[in-house]
């Protein structure tokens, strides 16, 4: 039969007028016993598999190997100490770093060492005679004295006895010496052992000597686990990279060598690794995230760059989980007294990773701050804003292309206030920047004949820079507002401002979102000075956003976490103090709220008489400089731009009154009838700006269309 028996069963219940139903199915239990060895092999598998089990055995196996692994390492200390081990291993270690320098010293000493070690066994040779003679005298010239104290003693007293009196006081207190020693020596004996054991226990346990499933929870987890050299040479070895591993087994100290002192930096620590020959310092900056989770960190908590050392990479790992942690607040907000100084001053930024206050210099400084959207690139450009509003000597002149009141704050403050992100704020805030060449330009002429005129700081702020380059919008000449050709107006008055501002204090900081080449072109990236970047999507930006120097170097914005590293900063300047070797900086920044902003502000306002602000650009007669020049010119087949710039003045003085040089050739660049030399003169022809003109309305003609 089987386990289970299967019977048909026909209900008995059953009345004669009911319809006869199908058989039931019973199931009966098979009642037999489960045989011992089942029953047996079942509570041994659970008493096995129990947790308890599991965490009494890892217990017993831990302690157990705490002993094995201090013997270990105090055997080898041992042997260190008496040989020249130590000094091998590092001689070994020199010559695969290829620091054949340093393995020559290693082996002076290793000789030094031997030395040393011959003559004191040499000693040792003749330490038994020199000990008996010594015995010898020793007992002689002791036994006088004492002899000699016992005379003058009996002197003293009179009484002969005493004679021996201090030669038997020695002999009692010899044997007091033997009774404690027979005393001791039993319970030492059977002490002595455990003493011994313990200690090799406590060796072995600060060493965590035991297996990696024996050790507890928080040393398997490797939360905050400390930077020890042990532990950043197995990640190095454990990076995937076959020659850097090859190294490390083949050196006598298992890498130590390669390691310079570990430094606390901040909330974290910093050590130089100095590589093997034939490892390249990009092989371990490509593999940035094993080796973090090798050093039990999280990516972003570790950060590789290069210093001046060939063959080196700086490694700096945070503390486990402090760079979530939030800095401090802006000195600008806890210190009300603060003033700033433009031309010697350097901006409270924020903390870099060593913990140190991270200041920016402004002084003829264009500044570039990019990344991903809402990852607080307008408060840490407006941070800049207002330190330097702190300074009574500089003006402002704004235009926030978000139009969310990120700027609102600036108004009495600054005198050009443009919010919005509509074509029509483009618009202005392209013919702000054109003020700003215009400005550059009278300085400029100021400085020819003045030399040594000094200019208060103007400063041009566009924020969301990147809606003015994808502008579509044209103006009355057909020249595009954004792009980045010749012809678009607001890239073209970027470039002069970059070109020429700096040295009269005519200055542009820009902030835009996810480089590419069309929202933030090649030659305005690159006019900037302080180049800084928030979280990015890829390597490509990153390089856009800071230079590929810094990338190469390290910089690694596109590393940082979306959302969570909000206001951290990459930074690539020379106005900001960066570690000798390194080419950019991560800064953290300090977050200034709106409320806080509005204070600081007032404040700047208090030191100013009272400054007006503008929300629109102010514009003369709307006129056509093209048609015009074609006007002035009349029937003269060329005419000498010195003349073309007269009779643009006496058509409109108002219009054309400031006109130079460089206005002209603004208007007449990418149109075919561009200043050309005639004689040795700059010239305008006629036939090359009637063609421009009709080329231009065959243009708007089709596009009408």
């Amino acid at each position: 039969m089987s386990e289970n028996v299967v019977q048909l069963r026909k209900s008995t219940d059953e009345t004669p007028a009911q319809t006869p139903t199908t058989p039931a199915l019973t199931v009966v239990p098979d009642s037999r016993p489960v045989p011992l060895w089942v029953r047996s092999g079942r509570a041994v598998r659970k008493a096995v598999t129990d947790e308890r089990t599991r965490t009494a055995g890892r217990l017993a196996a831990r302690h157990s190997m705490y002993v094995v692994g201090g013997t270990r390492i105090m055997t080898r200390r041992a042997w260190d100490g008496r040989t020249g081990a130590r000094y091998e291993r590092l001689l070994r270690a020199a010559e695969a770093a290829g620091n054949y320098e340093v393995a020559a010293e290693w082996e002076e000493r290793l000789q030094r060492f031997r030395d040393l070690r011959h003559r004191r066994r040499m000693d040792l040779l003749e330490a038994p005679v020199d000990a008996a003679k010594g015995a010898a005298a020793g007992t002689g010239l002791g036994i006088g004295g004492l002899l000699v104290l016992g005379i003058a003693l009996a002197v003293a007293t009179k009484d002969v006895s005493d004679v021996i009196t201090p030669l038997m006081a020695v002999v009692d207190l010899i044997q007091l010496l033997i009774t404690i020693v027979q005393v001791v020596w039993g319970p030492l004996i059977t002490i002595g052992p455990f003493l011994a054991l313990l200690g090799l226990w406590e060796v072995g346990r600060r060493a965590q000597a035991a297996p990696y499933w024996a050790l507890p929870d928080n040393a398997r987890n490797g939360e905050g686990e400390p930077i020890t050299p042990s532990i950043v040479v197995k990640a190095l070895r454990d990076l995937g990279v076959p020659a850097l591993r090859n190294s490390i087994k083949e050196m006598g100290d298992a890498g130590a060598s390669m390691l310079g002192p570990i430094r606390i930096a901040g909330c974290g620590v910093e050590v130089d690794v100095t590589l093997p020959s034939g490892v390249s310092t990009i092989e371990v900056q490509q593999r940035r995230r094993k080796l973090a989770e090798n050093l039990t960190r999280h990516e972003h908590e570790v950060f590789i760059t290069i210093p001046t050392a060939a063959r080196t990479v700086r490694l700096w790992v945070a503390d486990s989980g402090a760079l979530d942690e939030p800095i401090g607040p802006s000195p600008l907000v806890t210190d009300e007294s603060m003033t700033a100084d433009y031309t010697k001053g350097k901006a409270p930024w924020g903390q870099d990773l060593r913990g140190d206050a991270a200041m920016l210099s402004l002084y003829q400084r264009m500044v570039l701050v990019t990344g991903l959207s809402n990852q607080g690139k307008t408060a840490a450009l407006r941070s800049l804003a207002l330190w330097a509003s702190l300074d009574r000597r500089v003006e402002f002149r704004i235009a926030d292309l978000k139009g969310a009141g990120d700027w609102a704050m600036f108004e009495g403050l600054a005198t050009v206030l443009i919010q919005g992100p509509t074509d029509e704020q483009v618009i202005e805030a392209t013919e702000m920047v054109e003020d700003l060449v215009d400005e550059m330009n009278r300085r400029i002429e100021i400085r020819r004949t003045q030399p040594g005129a000094v200019f208060d700081p103007l400063i041009g702020i566009v924020d969301e820079a990147q809606v003015a380059f994808m502008c579509p919008a044209k103006d009355e000449a057909k020249r595009p507002y954004g792009g980045s050709k010749a012809t678009s107006r607001y890239f073209m008055a970027v470039r002069k401002v970059h070109n020429q501002g700096r040295v009269v204090d005519v200055l542009l900081w820009e902030g835009t979102q996810d480089p590419t080449d069309q929202n933030l072109p090649k030659l305005v990236r690159e006019g900037a000075h302080t180049r800084a970047s928030l979280a990015l999507g890829t390597e490509s930006q990153a390089r856009m956003a800071l230079s590929d120097k810094a990338v190469d170097g390290g910089a690694a914005p596109h590393l940082l976490r979306q959302g969570l590293d909000k206001g951290t900063l990459v930074v690539a300047s020379d106005g900001i103090d960066i570690p000798k070797g390194q080419t950019s900086i991560t800064v953290r920044t300090h977050f200034i709220g709106d409320e806080e902003a509005v204070a600081i502000t007032d404040r700047a306002k208090a030191m100013r008489d009272g400054v007006t602000t503008l929300h629109v650009i102010e514009r003369g007669e709307e006129r056509d400089p093209l048609a015009d020049i074609a006007t002035v010119l009349g029937d003269a087949p060329r005419l000498r731009t010195q003349d073309v710039l007269k009779r643009l003045a006496a058509l409109n003085e108002d219009a054309y009154g400031e006109w130079s040089f460089i206005d002209l050739k603004r208007v007449l660049d990418g149109t075919g009838a561009e200043p050309r030399k005639s004689d040795g003169r700059m010239v305008v022809r006629r036939d090359r700006l009637v063609s421009a003109l009709a080329k231009r309305d065959d243009e708007g003609s089709a596009s009408s269309l």
